[in-house]
């Protein structure tokens, strides 16, 4: 059997974007303290550059340049990736999203089997226009077709897949995550935060993640703790972002985007409450995060979340009952610490690395024996 894998779809490995980086990072590296050949493709933003490779812990890099930027760039990107996996000869190909599944057609004709992490249902989020939307639920129905195997990260994902191919093409393995153990208080001073004293929020500060609503329920009064909100907002090129701004008391902080680890950590291990308020979705890899960090969680009350944290959570679908919940959560010591508890048993349960990664080994062995 060749243990050879080709990963794309993402921006590239050391992670520094998002939750599939973050995956493909941790998966790479597994498989190769597994004796595979894994090879990433990583995406350069140079107009007119050439291809380059190297070896980064064992992982071989392949950049390839863009010349746009945003969506058109990704889109220039995932092309020349699938063209260059062609010319390599990779037999078996890992792609992280559907947002160009019509470019996986191709593959097809060369006998290169693929499996496809298919991802949210991402077509439904709101934050799309109508041609944007109309793209991505085309390319997920191809997805669906072209891929030799898909994976959906959470069993709604797969309910929803199996209403467009036979469930025996389809394999649910859930995100992963690791277990923030050794948070560092003093991180929280330069944000001005005390341990236990606020609550934090991490999202995309876009509708379909209910940031205003947690905004609006938490400013109605003085609560004696402050609300954090990471995400990049942009009130003067966005008007929901000015909105959320405009609802927010002066117990809410805007730190904007935090990317280093060991600040995050500290945020959610030190917060008395984290909010989850994505209405969208499959396992979300914050949320995964959240509970490994044993946070009490408040969520968005939606079939996803339901899944991923269970009865150990509290719940709202609306900005007076996430009030409610607020006035009970900040109030009652007794309960967030059980709802601490059982969020670090439902990481334990299903959401580890080893795991998670340890389903996609399987998965992945199968298919390159096919």
């Amino acid at each position: 059997m060749s243990r050879t894998l080709a990963i794309l779809g993402t921006r590239g490995v050391p992670a520094q974007h998002g939750g599939f980086e973050t995956f493909a990072e941790y998966l790479s590296l597994f498989l190769v303290s597994k004796g595979w050949d894994v090879t990433v493709y990583c995406q350069e933003d140079c107009a007119g550059g050439v291809v380059k490779e190297d070896v980064w812990c064992g992982v071989r890099r392949v950049f390839i340049p863009v010349s746009r930027s945003g969506a058109s760039g990704t889109i220039e990107f995932d092309w020349k990736s699938v063209l260059h996996t062609i010319r390599s000869r990779h037999r078996l190909v890992l792609t992280l999203g559907y947002n160009t599944a019509a470019f996986c057609l191709p593959y097809r004709f060369f006998g290169i089997q693929n499996v496809i992490n298919m991802d949210g249902i991402e077509w439904m989020r709101d934050k799309w226009k109508p041609h944007e939307r109309a793209w991505l639920w085309l390319n997920e129905r191809i997805g669906c077709l072209v891929g030799n195997h898909l994976v959906a990260d959470h069993p709604q994902i797969q309910v929803h897949l199996e209403t467009r191919v036979s469930a025996r093409k389809i394999t649910m393995i859930p995100y992963g995550a690791r277990p923030a153990e050794a948070a560092d208080a003093g991180l929280l001073k330069s944000y001005g935060l005390e341990p236990g004293r606020f609550i934090s929020v991490i999202a995309r500060p876009e509708p379909e993640n209910s940031v205003l609503e947690i905004v609006q329920a938490f400013s109605r009064k003085r609560r004696g703790f402050k609300l954090v909100m990471l995400g990049n907002y942009s009130p003067e090129k966005n008007d929901f972002h000015r909105t959320v701004l405009h609802a927010a008391s002066d117990e809410v902080v805007f730190p904007g985007a935090i990317y280093e680890k060991a600040t995050v950590d500290a945020i959610r291990v030190f917060s008395r409450v984290y909010v989850h308020g994505h209405r969208v979705g499959g396992t979300n890899p914050s949320l995964i995060e959240a509970l490994g960090s044993k946070s009490a969680v408040l969520a968005h009350d939606n079939r996803f979340n339901r899944w991923v944290v269970g009865d150990g959570a509290r719940y709202f679908s609306d900005v007076e009952s996430c009030e409610v919940q607020l006035e009970s959560l900040l109030s009652n010591d007794d309960v967030v610490d059980a709802m601490k508890k059982a969020s670090w048993e439902r990481f334990c349960k299903d959401f580890t690395w080893d795991i998670v990664l340890e389903q996609y080994e399987r998965l992945l062995s199968r298919w390159a024996a096919a």
